[in-house]
């Protein structure tokens, strides 16, 4: 008698760590598919991570079709592990863990540069100063125009810049400010009290009174709005011209004055894990609708 062979024993489709799940439609990667070994995160998380963006920007490049997981065009939602395949428009990118750490670069900008990649008039970028790096790319938080220069933040996380220059969070930014002309006790009460612009209102934190000579006066201003050139567009309407201008903080990072122009500085582990924790305490208070909340009137002359 002929002896009955066994079976063949069925494939079992694997998760976003193996082959393709089949049955979703059109063969995506759904939501559910979870890796076979190691911790799963959010693909638009991971996107992030690697330095291409924020969640949001991520969320939209998801959707444009050009991200694929394991040879599957992916949807929002789905999850990868540390052995999935990911590609954004046909480039490999290289996932990090949870628990590494983004690069975080401090860079003293001198007037003269731009922060763009891409100019059509050809002048000098930042990113031609900033080291190589493989896997990522570095970027910018927050801007600097042509003629200004300072403190200018560059990292990895997609997310980590994100939360920096969100105006939700309303990071503090800290300026040197030399103007041409004399400050008098009712420019620093409007600086302080806002000062109506085409875009609506601004206002200081606080400011305070430096040096000076000739027709030059210095003075340091903090504010929380990242808009563009606001504080030149503030002095202007009150009659000044800026004729330098130099960022000097953001947030809780100050520009260390060894740092010399065209000079950077990377974050050790300790500094990026303090400035973590930070953005995490600043995520936690309370946000007062902006309405309600009263400029701080105490200029220092």
């Amino acid at each position: 008698m002929k002896k009955r062979s066994a079976p063949a024993r069925r494939a079992r489709p694997s998760g976003a760590g193996g082959e393709r799940v089949r049955g979703g439609p059109a063969g995506k990667v759904r939501r559910d598919e979870v890796a076979e070994s190691g911790p799963s995160q959010k693909l638009q998380k991971v996107l992030a991570q690697a330095g291409l963006g924020s969640r949001r920007d991520m969320e939209l490049l998801i959707a444009s079709g050009r991200v694929a997981v394991n040879g599957a065009p992916a949807v929002i939602g789905a999850r990868v592990g540390p052995r999935d395949q990911i590609k954004v428009a046909g480039r490999l990118i290289h996932a990090s863990s949870e628990t590494r750490l983004p690069r975080v670069l401090l860079y003293h900008k001198p007037e003269g540069e731009i922060v763009s990649r891409d100019d059509p008039r050809g002048r000098p970028s930042v990113f031609e100063r900033l080291p190589a790096i493989t896997g990522a790319k570095w970027i910018a938080i927050g801007r600097l125009d042509f003629n200004s220069c300072g403190l200018l933040i560059f990292t990895t996380s997609g997310e980590l810049a994100n939360r920096m220059m969100h105006p939700r969070f309303e990071i503090e930014r800290e300026y040197a400010v030399r103007v041409m002309g004399h400050l008098q006790p009712q420019h620093l009460q409007q600086l302080t009290q806002g000062i109506e612009l085409e875009d609506g209102p601004a206002h200081c934190e606080s400011v305070a009174m430096g040096g000076g000579e000739g027709a030059n006066q210095w003075c340091h201003v903090v504010l929380r709005d990242g808009r563009n050139r606001i504080v030149r567009r503030m002095f202007e309407k009150l009659g000044f011209t800026v004729s330098r201008l130099m960022r000097v903080r953001y947030g809780n990072l100050a520009l260390p004055p060894r740092i010399k122009r065209n000079q950077c500085y990377e974050l050790s582990a300790d500094e990026t894990q303090r400035l973590l924790a930070w953005l995490d305490a600043v995520a936690q208070e309370p946000q007062e609708p902006r309405e309600q909340r009263r400029p701080n009137r105490d200029a220092r002359a």
